[in-house]
């Protein structure tokens, strides 16, 4: 009999420091109207001085273990996705088990920037569907803070910093009815950081350049995000074999209220359909999906049953989505 995966239980982490359009103001080139206007976001969360990915991580974890209502060592694999790691190496999936107390079991990281989490689901699924694994920790966690040049007004008001985790595992009730991903690297340049890796390694004069931080091309991302998340969507829809109308609610990649719009116009989505954080929350890259997941289970606004549908854009170029039975 094939193995049905499902979402066991969930869980979120936010820092407690909450940096407002306001305080940007006082910093950059800025203001509320314009971060608004543009982007939906109102303010974001910024992690504590010295609280790394892994710290967030293990603490949405260990909401995740209890919202599964399953003991700690259950779990046999731990799948975290991140583009904000701990170290360069090893990953920080690592540091996170380690933190859980783990000494024995496999976890590694997953780099698809903002399309992370449906990378890791589609990861985790894959493993629990296979027989080779009975619960799966997933994570997505972003320190992104640590990665912005606060002097770069077109990047700095966007992102914040989270983390959400989900338990993925057999269910009789619960179901990952798709999942779907792609990619396309011939253009990283559209949102990327350039230094650090092999191409350009650490140095005075990259530092002296900013490559260390995060480099975009607005434009570019919006004209991509708009075409490569609703394909995503219709994918894995179809995939799954339902309708727009059958969708309970939608969680799309919080990066840009524009975006959200233009998706959920597109598919006929009315408004109480659509869940949407970005305005407190900012853009947490690949945990901006499971976070608001979790945050509107935790409310009683997701309900066993649901059907829930997610896709998502980042950095790579990537791009994913999923629907899944709650």
């Amino acid at each position: 009999m094939k193995i049905k995966s499902g979402i066991l239980g969930c869980g979120y982490y936010l820092p407690e420091k909450i940096m407002t359009n306001f305080d940007l103001e006082k910093i950059v080139d800025t203001s509320d109207e314009w971060i608004r206007s543009r982007t939906g976001i109102e303010k974001r969360r910024i992690a504590a001085e010295g609280e790394c990915t892994s710290d967030m991580a293990f603490k949405a974890a260990e909401r995740a273990i209890k919202s599964a209502g399953i003991k700690k060592e259950d779990i046999d694999l731990i799948v975290l996705a991140t583009i904000c790691p701990d170290f360069a190496w090893p990953a920080t999936a690592c540091m996170t088990a380690s933190k859980l107390g783990f000494r024995d079991i496999p976890a590694f990281d997953v780099s698809a920037a903002c399309s992370g989490f449906i990378y890791a689901l589609t990861v985790a699924r894959s493993m629990v569907e296979s027989g080779l694994y009975k619960k799966v920790l997933l994570i997505a966690a972003e320190k992104f803070s640590t990665y912005l040049d606060w002097t770069d007004r077109n990047t700095c008001v966007l992102m914040g910093d989270g983390a959400g985790a989900m338990i993925i595992g057999e269910s009789p009730t619960s179901e990952i009815m798709s999942t779907y991903i792609s990619a396309d690297g011939s253009n990283p340049e559209y949102l990327y950081q350039p230094g650090g890796g092999s191409v350009h390694p650490l140095s005075q004069e990259v530092l002296d350049k900013k490559l260390n931080f995060m480099h975009m091309n607005g434009k570019e991302i919006y004209v991509n995000a708009v075409e490569k998340m609703p394909l995503a969507l219709d994918k894995a829809m179809k995939l799954a074999g339902v309708t727009p109308e059958q969708v309970d609610f939608t969680i799309f990649h919080q990066a840009n209220i524009r975006i959200i719009q233009y998706i959920a116009k597109k598919f006929n989505i009315p408004e109480e359909k659509n869940i949407i954080n970005i305005q407190r929350f900012g853009n947490t890259s690949a945990a901006t999906i499971p976070i608001a997941f979790a945050e509107a289970w935790e409310a009683g606004r997701i309900k066993k049953g649901n059907i829930v549908a997610f896709s998502a854009f980042g950095g790579g170029l990537t791009w994913g989505g999923a629907v899944v039975k709650v």
